[in-house]
């Protein structure tokens, strides 16, 4: 029997020298992961377990427009619509006429608008209308990579017969677009990149690559100007419009 109670006894203490092994080991593992003062010693990080560093670069320039195009035309008015159709085709041969000597190319000049229509007279006591005679429009769209030539076309197709002219809008060829916007995005990515030096150096933190990078572009507007020119050298001022592009970059970092 008092061998049987030693037995007992030792297996009761290597029992309870399991428990205290397992007690002590699970309170260093929570001491490792949460450190003495019960913060986390290990850095958070996106679920792809990359640590992360957004900004946002941007660049913008005053561009002036290097394309202009107007449109120009004649409205006349006739008893019939063979005579109207007459007296504007007259009138408008002389308007291009007058817009070719400028050095405008045939492939510059396409029309627009063309309609002949009756002209009706509309009793006051609300009788059914009568038509009194026939107009005829005709409109050709003039575009140009010499702004410097607008004030005289407009000035020209007036003199010439010209009694409607509008839509004078400008532009920047796809040409210029493309060295424009290539400059904008090398000096958006530039700012980007001295951005995220800077915040790095901050934050003690080194950037070894990029994940993700993104464009935004503002576009080109175009100004337009629009009424019927009436004087001599008429004043036009394209102006300039500024353009924005900003990037939005995300680095990758580690410490």
């Amino acid at each position: 029997m008092p061998e049987e109670k030693s037995d007992s006894k030792l297996i009761i203490l290597l029992i309870i020298l399991s428990i205290t092994i397992l007690a002590m080991a699970a309170g260093l593992y929570t001491l490792a992961v949460t450190g003495t003062a019960g913060v986390k010693l290990f850095n958070v990080t996106t679920p792809s377990g990359q640590n992360e560093l957004s900004v946002s670069g941007s660049a913008s320039e005053y561009v002036a427009p290097d394309t202009a195009t107007m449109t120009a035309g004649v409205l006349t008015q006739a008893a019939t619509s063979k005579e109207a159709s007459e007296k504007n085709a007259a009138s408008m041969n002389a308007v291009i006429n007058a817009i070719k000597n400028l050095g405008i190319a045939d492939k510059d000049i396409r029309t627009s608008y063309l309609s002949i229509q009756p002209v009706y007279n509309y009793p006051k006591d609300g009788g059914a209308p009568t038509i009194t005679g026939y107009s005829a429009s005709n409109n050709v769209e003039v575009t140009t990579g010499d702004i410097g030539k607008l004030s005289d076309i407009v000035d020209r197709s007036v003199a010439a017969g010209a009694n409607q002219v509008s839509g004078i809008s400008f532009s920047v060829s796809e040409e210029k677009q493309k060295q424009i916007r290539a400059q904008l995005l090398a000096d958006a990515v530039k700012d980007a990149r001295e951005k995220a030096g800077n915040l790095a150096r901050s934050l003690n933190v080194r950037i070894t690559g990029v994940k993700t990078s993104s464009i935004s572009d503002t576009g080109f507007p175009q100004p337009l100007v629009s009424g019927l020119a009436e004087k001599a050298a008429t004043p036009i001022q394209p102006g300039e419009s500024r353009i924005t592009l900003s990037v939005q970059v995300t680095y990758l970092i580690e410490n």
